[in-house]
């Protein structure tokens, strides 16, 4: 609420522009393809994730099993979490600079020159 008392205007604290280019197909085909990517991505991770933890508490056995030296299977699962983050990072990366970031650019130079007009 506004300090007069008054309900706050939620529109009026947008800018109409970007509204209105919000619902453009090209906008919503940008969070379409920017999902696309990040959706399966998330759920993959998350689920190799709680293979971990699951694995660590209920196949402990398993976990402990020395692969070379004092490196166990449970060390190399916990290492492997680094290298899937920097490989999603590292996708993620060029499938932004390939399908995102030129509908991106493309949305942005359209905003600044009605913005400017």
């Amino acid at each position: 609420m506004a300090q007069t008392g008054e309900p706050e205007d939620v529109a009026a604290r947008h800018d109409p522009l970007y509204e209105r280019m919000s619902e453009s197909a090209d906008f919503v085909e940008l969070r379409r393809r920017h999902r696309r990517f990040v959706l399966p991505a998330t759920i993959a991770f998350l689920t190799w994730y709680l293979l971990f933890v699951v694995m660590s508490n209920w196949a402990s056995g398993f976990m402990k099993t020395q692969v070379v030296g004092n490196l166990n299977v449970a060390l190399v699962f916990g290492l492997l979490q680094f290298v899937t983050t920097f490989l999603i990072a590292y996708l993620y990366s060029g499938y932004s600079i390939k399908r995102l970031d030129p509908l991106a650019g493309q949305l942005n130079d359209e905003y600044e020159k009605e913005r400017r007009a």
